[in-house]
């Protein structure tokens, strides 16, 4: 029987920048595998090849995935409208700055064709865009002043 590391997927060798693969969860702001190792392995379903595998997150886990993200937004809400807008314009073009390796990621977990692929991560970047320029306009249901610490009624 082959090893996982011989039946892994060949199209992940054309990736460029080959860290953009993570086998970890993203936590509080670090990669890190569950507490007691347990894994997922991912395979391509259009091959059966090995792509990689993921944390089998506990509950644990998860609840502190969750009461971080809670934590992280109160400090985003925190951020001047320009600034919101700087980290989502950043986060559109490193999106498409990898958009190559991205497709191939994607087409590997889910056995897509790479053209399909392509015009999902141009779809998804498309929101970043949009959002990044909608965090520089004030809207009814609130308004985050421009100038730092200003004082909200």
């Amino acid at each position: 029987m082959q090893s996982k590391i011989q039946m892994r997927d060949v199209n992940l060798d054309q990736l460029d920048d080959s860290s953009l693969l993570k086998e970890f969860a993203y936590i509080n702001g670090e990669w890190c595998a569950d507490l007691d190792g347990k894994t997922i392995d991912i395979f391509n379903p259009a091959t059966d090849a090995w792509v990689g595998c993921v944390p089998k997150l506990t509950a644990i886990a998860s609840s502190k995935a969750i009461t971080a993200a809670e934590q992280a937004f109160k400090v985003w809400s925190q951020f001047l409208p320009q600034e919101r807008a700087r980290i989502l314009r950043k986060w559109y073009e490193l999106v498409l700055d990898n958009k190559h390796d991205l497709a191939i990621i994607m087409t590997s977990e889910q056995g897509k064709p790479l053209a399909e692929s392509y015009g999902e991560i141009d779809y998804a970047a498309s929101f970043l865009e949009f959002y990044a320029e909608e965090a520089k306009r004030p809207n009814i249901e609130g308004v985050t002043s421009h100038l730092e610490n200003a004082e909200v009624e």
